[in-house]
């Protein structure tokens, strides 16, 4: 077997691997780097221009996996993508959303070849997508040969899989961004536990260092508490989330917080764009394939009113409530980088994150902000004096570095590739695997060098 990394860096970005595995040539996802622009935002795809590809296996749409899929099928019109049902009903939608903000990149930032596809690519895409129901063995036969696709649930975000791949005798398991944990909307990972010769392994958290003593469960009653001694002082509250997954779990956690009284019914909730249009996808998904737990009338028993505006730089918001909007991470010209302008300035407010915040993005730098208490919104010719307070909530959908070693215990693979983290975090996996599981082989593949395993 050979695996080429075709993402252009270390990192967690344009996820994108090539499998060539007997006669077959696979794909697993193709995403677009959240923090590059342009062409430099895709994977390195003059490395399989000339080359037939068989299978894109899309683990799941977030669009560091998904938004690059376009540009492939557009090269290679023959591959099938590969995928679970409720990422087929969903992925067309999340790519529309990425020509829609792709469009307004081109107008402010007058990056010509944005979009990298258009509105009628999409149905291209949406006719190569084969779902695979979960742990249902699919196999391919092709040129005398023949490969077979097993998918599990993997947790992290709806309709999200590991896909096991067995190609002779040979074993081979790609865990795609996995959570171990129940989340709201879906249940944790299920992956196999039978022996596996080689693991892909993501590594998104290998530098985070988790206490033990926290579980979701104790941080989901940090936050509604703060949420609620937040409201009671009169003050409103920030939560920036993704708009695909984290906003329908938050929807969950405040619909049991206001049921419980934990918070006051009365309180608005405010959100925004693309998260909200998703709940119709989400109840669809829920009925539809039973591994999604989500339903529309939330939305209305929680009391979500649509933001439609925001006030101008340094003015409090008007209605005191609590604003869930994306992004996770403040992205600039997001609904949520706009609140943040309003909010930030009035030490009554909470700015509450609740995942993973690069530190190069608004989000990341607020919360790892040290001698300066300020916050610059250039796009606004505004700098806010972080008065807020500002927390974090360990509600993401990555698991523990400690939780996927575990997994390996379980599984014993002779060889695990790392992908999908930073330098630091696959470091930790490098030192700990040599030490955990000495029989083990682990590399850090070099972005597009091919590496035979």
């Amino acid at each position: 077997m050979r695996i080429t990394d075709l993402n252009r860096d270390r990192d967690i970005g344009s996820n994108c691997i090539l499998m060539e595995i007997g006669s077959f040539r696979i794909l697993v996802d193709c995403g677009i780097h959240p923090k590059k622009l342009g062409r430099e935002a895709l994977p390195d795809l003059a490395k399989i221009r000339d080359l037939s590809i068989d299978f894109i296996i899309l683990t799941h749409c977030h669009l560091d996996h998904l938004g690059g899929i376009p540009v492939v099928l557009r090269e290679h019109p023959t591959a099938r993508i590969l995928c679970s049902p409720a990422s087929r009903l969903i992925a067309k939608r999340i790519l529309r959303n990425s020509i829609s903000v792709m469009t307004r990149q081109r107008e402010e930032k007058n990056i010509l070849e944005y979009p990298f596809y258009t509105y009628s690519e999409l149905d291209r895409v949406e006719a190569a997508l084969t779902a695979i129901p979960l742990k249902t063995p699919k196999t391919f036969h092709e040129n005398d040969d023949e490969i077979t696709f097993t998918f599990f649930p993997a947790g992290h975000v709806a309709g999200a899989i590991g896909a096991m791949i067995e190609y002779r005798h040979r074993k081979i398991f790609v865990t795609g961004d996995v959570s171990f944990n129940d989340l709201e909307t879906v249940d944790g990972a299920d992956f196999p536990r039978e022996k596996i010769d080689t693991i892909i392994m993501e590594t998104t958290r290998g530098a985070t260092e988790i206490d033990e003593d926290l579980t979701r469960a104790s941080e989901v009653e940090r936050l509604v508490g703060d949420v609620a001694s937040t409201l009671a002082a009169g003050g409103s509250v920030l939560i920036p989330a993704f708009a695909f997954g984290r906003m329908q779990d938050l929807i969950h956690i405040l619909l049991k917080a206001k049921n419980s009284g934990a918070i006051p019914k009365e309180i608005p909730v405010f959100c925004t764009g693309l998260g909200m249009d998703l709940a119709d996808y989400f109840d669809t998904m829920s009925r539809k394939t039973r591994d999604v737990r989500f339903q529309r009338a939330m939305v209305k028993d929680l009391g979500i009113q649509t933001l439609k505006t925001w006030e101008e730089p340094g003015t409090d918001v008007p209605v005191q409530g609590i604003y869930l909007v994306s992004s996770g991470m403040l992205v600039e010209q997001t609904p949520a980088w706009h609140i943040a302008a309003n909010m930030l300035e009035y030490a009554h407010n909470l700015i509450a994150f609740v995942g993973y915040c690069d530190p190069d993005t608004p989000g990341g730098r607020l919360l790892t902000r040290t001698s300066v208490d300020e916050l610059r919104f250039a796009q606004l010719n505004y700098i806010a004096r972080v008065r807020a307070a500002v927390g974090h909530y360990n509600l993401s959908g990555h698991t523990t570095r400690e939780r996927m070693l575990e997994f390996l215990d379980t599984v014993e693979p002779r060889l695990v590739v790392l992908t999908h983290g930073d330098p630091e975090a696959r470091e930790w996996y490098l030192d700990e695997l040599a030490i955990r599981f000495p029989k083990t082989k682990a590399v850090d593949p070099v972005p597009g060098v091919e590496m035979d395993v």
